[in-house]
């Protein structure tokens, strides 16, 4: 019998995780310089978490969880973003209660959605993402939208487009509410059975629709912008001035919904404008969640936050041509000739390792040409060959392999020479 991995995810094989590792890599270092420290939160809560949390009206919640009873009855579900864990977590441990506010926090782990699968789309994906919970400064939500856009940028790609929008306030959002009834109500049947749930529910969610996207009353809906309220156009007006001062360009949709039901007045998605990069081109997307603390049970506290997609990242970065610099070079490569060689050979590897070079030998036994052939294709930086000759003398040639010189160094002076040549 032979198994595969489950359909909607994926093995990263040895010479693709590299490029993660990188992207890793960047995406913590620009944590770290904006100060947002890292959670590590469970990859399954409890089910009403993200009912609540992420919106029973939502795709997600609807039609897209892993959702399981464990042996004590218990409904848990693997987590589908990360949001609503780092808010629940938040509450939990009363961070609303450190002197220093917001809390920024980042996190980065496989999260679980039962979706097609398509390019950069799996049922298992890596997320990164940010929340900075406990202000309502427009300024933070600049900053946070900065943060996405210096991942980007970081890593090359040019390619990209930030598309913001303001779902407003309570009162906002009523208004709009009753005008979208309005306007979808006569023609509802037209639309998917998904969306005729939601006219009553949360027609906004309507808007988000990947099915009935096309229908030409999308295009005629009203604009949430139209019913800003005094305050909520202010503060919109106030993240645009921010984002200005800042250098990020941008674009108002009035169309940009989001797909979770916590997201109001901020609202935004990065999107790759590259040739060939698919039919899905959003990258990033986050908003403002005023509220989502209190319904998990907190205080009343405002957050922001956005996440992204590991896997679409990278997917960019190849529709845009962009190989990112890893170090995955061999300093260095032992052929080794004889059992006595390959003895000593161990015993050099671990002193070099014990130094941070990064050194490689034969474990099949192969003859010094197919080892030679191997330092080839491991692009190691150097080689030696050690025989008996070597053994004897105590001394060995070390070989830079772009160059073809050689320089004759003895056993004991090998990894001084290796650090001040690598």
């Amino acid at each position: 019998m032979s198994f595969k991995v489950p359909r909607g995810t994926q093995d990263i094989l040895p010479e693709q995780t590299a490029k993660w590792q990188k992207v890793e890599s960047v995406l913590r270092e620009l944590s770290r310089v904006y100060r947002y420290k890292e959670i590590r939160t469970p990859i399954f809560e409890q089910t009403e978490l993200f009912q609540r949390g992420v919106g029973d009206t939502t795709d997600i919640v609807q039609k897209e969880m892993y959702t399981f009873e464990d042996r004590g009855g218990r409904s848990l579900t693997l987590r589908p973003e990360g949001t609503a864990s780092a808010v629940r977590s938040y509450v939990e441990h009363k961070m609303f209660g450190n002197p220093d506010q917001p809390v920024k926090l980042s996190y980065m782990g496989p999260m679980f959605r039962y979706e097609r699968q398509q390019a950069g789309r799996y049922r298992q994906f890596v997320q990164f993402g940010v929340e900075a919970i406990g202000s309502a400064d427009p300024a933070i939500d600049a900053e946070v939208i900065s943060l996405a856009m210096d991942i980007y940028q970081t890593v090359g790609l040019k390619d990209l487009k930030l598309v913001i929008n303001s779902l407003g306030d309570k009162e906002t959002r009523d208004a709009h509410r009753t005008a979208l009834i309005q306007h979808f109500e006569p023609s509802i049947g037209e639309f998917c059975s998904d969306c005729q749930n939601r006219l009553a529910k949360n027609p906004l969610r309507i808007l988000d629709c990947k099915k009935d996207h096309d229908h030409p009353l999308m295009k005629t809906a009203p604009a949430l912008t139209d019913y800003l309220t005094e305050s909520s156009a202010k503060y919109f007006d106030q993240v645009k001035k921010y984002l200005e001062v800042l250098g990020i360009a941008y674009e108002v949709d009035p169309n940009l919904v989001r797909g979770l039901d916590y997201y109001n007045h901020t609202a935004f998605e990065i999107m790759s404008t590259a040739d060939g990069f698919g039919a899905i081109t959003t990258l990033c997307g986050g908003g403002r969640y005023n509220g989502l603390v209190e319904d998990i049970g907190g205080p009343d506290v405002p957050g922001i936050g956005f996440a992204m997609s590991i896997e679409r990242l990278l997917l960019a970065l190849e529709a845009e041509g962009i190989k990112l610099d890893v170090e995955d070079g061999l300093d260095l490569y032992v052929v080794a000739i004889g059992d006595e060689a390959k003895l000593k050979s161990a015993e050099l590897i671990s002193s070099f390792r014990a130094k941070g070079i990064s050194a490689d030998m034969d474990y099949v036994d192969r003859k010094m040409k197919a080892q030679m052939k191997s330092a080839d294709r491991l692009g190691a930086k150097f080689v030696i060959v050690l025989g008996d000759t070597e053994m004897e003398e105590e001394a060995v040639n070390v070989k830079e392999m772009e160059t073809g010189n050689q320089e004759k160094i003895p056993f004991h002076d090998l990894v001084n020479y290796l650090l001040e040549n690598k």
